[in-house]
């Protein structure tokens, strides 16, 4: 098994969390918080925007089973990457879509990547390309959130649509015992 990381955010880390917890070849999901400027930031501080940090996710998985270019392309499609600093009601800089990459090479595909998936799209694609600087796992109960929340209204509402979303598009992708 070749593990790997890549660690993206668009948007609430609710919803990428459990669209991506659902996927073959996923092996583990942490929600967190990335390249901010504050040391430890918790849930309240980034939530104020004042941190700089974007709500992410770090997704390990096993490019034996499921690549990059197949996981940038369900990111791509369970978010809208044409908006500075928004996704639906979400607003502020946390919720910037970003892709943080690790090595050079990460870099570069990414942007190929991005290239691809931009005739998708009317507008331009925004999504942030950068350095992860910094990860910090973000509070035990934001943690699995989907899956131990299923029937709050957030999650009913908003991130079950797009878990609906992957399923559908990416049927060959899923795991069913989600």
């Amino acid at each position: 098994m070749a593990q790997h990381e890549i660690v993206l955010g668009g948007g609430c880390f609710w919803c990428l969390e459990a669209s991506f917890q659902i996927l073959q070849g996923v092996t583990n999901v942490v929600s967190g918080y990335a390249n901010g400027n504050m040391v430890n930031p918790d849930y309240r501080s980034v939530c104020s925007g004042t941190t700089g940090h974007a709500e992410v996710i770090k997704i390990s998985y096993d490019d034996e089973i499921i690549s990059y270019e197949a996981l940038l392309e369900v990111f791509f499609t369970i978010h809208d990457p044409t908006t500075i600093d928004r996704q639906g009601a979400d607003i502020g800089s946390q919720y910037r879509s970003c892709i943080l990459f690790q090595t050079k090479e990460e870099e570069e595909r990414t942007y190929d990547i991005i290239d691809q998936m931009q005739e998708f799209f009317s507008d331009d694609i925004v999504t942030v390309v950068e350095e992860l600087d910094r990860f910090y796992p973000a509070e035990a109960y934001h943690q699995n959130y989907y899956r131990n929340n299923p029937t709050q209204g957030y999650c009913m509402a908003v991130v079950a649509p797009k878990i609906n979303k992957v399923r559908h598009h990416f049927p060959d992708k899923t795991d069913e015992d989600f």
